[in-house]
């Protein structure tokens, strides 16, 4: 059987589990506060980036196909197809975008907690001391044997589904038309809207990859990998829309702006304050699920990058369990460091710049994903096609982010350059 984990490796079923639990968690969960200000068209947004996400899905899976026995995903893609320096900023951008994802994915953690313990959302040394907590249980976890970790991420993306299926198809009998106005609730034009509203709903779907990275550990990866891919994409995308176009009926535009736990909220329009904290009890799952899918990556790219002498060789050593142990502690450490940095801004916006900064960071492996399947596919029209429309869409993510996150975003790449060179040298 596919699905199950042979060999202590991963099957079908826990493949799809860590692309989906990767991808559903913080971004679903308190995205819809940051959108608030856009209004209803912030769902056209949504409609986008689920388009760029079927097409970037489609790029991962044709890549596996061609390259499936070695672990990295788009650091290896990209490294053999243009070499160490690419390769390099690859491994070293999708790793800034790994612990920024993970810081916001524990801020709408402790959004979600403060529902139901309510002293987080007025003591933030508190809340600081349980965001770390969490940070650093997951590393633990991931400390484990693959098969460990393999079933806390199915387990956790079962239980996730239900507070999203329950106010996504719930809601939708609960709908007030009048908050779905005014369509443009913000003061740009539609394009800038949209284009804004597509670079921040895009963050959700970050993750799609996850299958690719630890492919040595995926039972028959050729065939698994693709089909976790796009399997877990698709069905994020139906619960995504459905869920967001729910919340937004139920709670008007100014009460969701300022909303620490959207699902939460609308839980208790539907059916009472019970609800609320149960569906919080099921995002606070969620997010504890996406939390422990990307410590599981944040080890994997810098190993791989290690192993081929442009990382330190500590991030490859493994301990007993072969778990990449000193890339996880180093990754979570700067993730505790980014979230103590971000404390004195709310919820709302911290999570809003962190999200940004992560969806840039990880872009710059996705174009060269794009590059890699059109230049190893020369032959092949519907790969080329597929790589230019991905690699277009990924252009405008860009343009997206705006000039303050780009300039950020591109002095953290820069600064891993001396670095390069400073390991060659070695």
């Amino acid at each position: 059987m596919v699905h199950t984990i042979k060999d202590d490796k991963l099957g079908l079923l826990s493949s799809t589990s860590l692309v989906i639990g990767n991808m559903v968690g913080s971004g679903i969960f308190l995205l819809p506060a940051s959108l608030a200000i856009y209004g209803t068209i912030s769902i056209i947004g949504w409609l986008f980036s689920s388009v760029g996400a079927i097409l970037l899905a489609l790029v991962f899976g044709e890549l596996s196909k061609i390259s499936n026995k070695n672990p990295g995903g788009p650091y290896y893609y990209t490294r053999k197809s243009f070499g160490d320096l690419p390769a390099f900023l690859v491994a070293w951008g999708y790793w800034i975008s790994i612990w920024c994802t993970n810081a916001a994915i524990t801020v709408a953690l402790l959004g979600y907690l403060g529902v139901l313990f309510p002293e987080l959302n007025s003591n933030p040394i508190l809340s600081i001391c349980t965001g770390l907590f969490f940070i650093w249980f997951f590393t633990w976890v991931n400390s484990q044997k693959i098969r460990t970790i393999g079933l806390v991420q199915t387990v956790t993306t079962a239980l996730k589904i239900i507070p999203i299926v329950f106010i996504g198809f719930i809601g939708i009998f609960y709908i007030d038309f009048s908050n779905f106005y005014p369509f443009n609730a913000s003061d740009q034009s539609n394009f800038e809207a949209i284009t804004a509203t597509t670079t921040l709903t895009f963050f959700a779907f970050l993750g799609m990859e996850s299958a690719t990275i630890p492919s040595d550990k995926v039972n028959n990866a050729s065939q698994t990998i693709k089909k976790a891919t796009i399997y877990g994409t698709l069905f994020t995308i139906i619960i995504y829309l459905i869920s967001t176009i729910s919340i937004m009926g139920l709670i008007p535009l100014d009460d969701l702006a300022n909303s620490n736990a959207p699902f939460a909220d609308a839980a208790e329009i539907i059916s009472g304050s019970f609800s609320r904290k149960i569906v919080a009890i099921g995002a606070v799952i969620a997010t504890m699920g996406a939390l422990n899918g990307w410590i599981l990556i944040q080890g994997q790219i810098p190993m791989s990058a290690s192993i081929d002498g442009l990382f330190p060789k500590i991030f490859g050593k493994k301990n007993s369990n072969n778990s990449p142990i000193s890339g996880i502690i180093i990754s979570s450490i700067l993730i505790s460091f980014l979230l103590l940095f971000n404390f004195s801004k709310t919820l709302v916006e911290a999570f809003t710049f962190m999200i940004k900064l992560s969806t840039l960071s990880v872009i710059t492996p996705y174009l060269f994903s794009t590059a890699c399947l059109a230049l190893l596919s020369k032959t092949n029209n519907f790969r080329l096609i597929i790589s230019f429309l991905a690699f277009i869409f990924s252009i405008w993510i860009i343009i997206g982010c705006g000039i303050e996150t780009v300039t950020l975003g591109f002095i953290m790449l820069l600064t891993g350059i001396p670095f390069y060179f400073w390991l060659k040298r070695k």
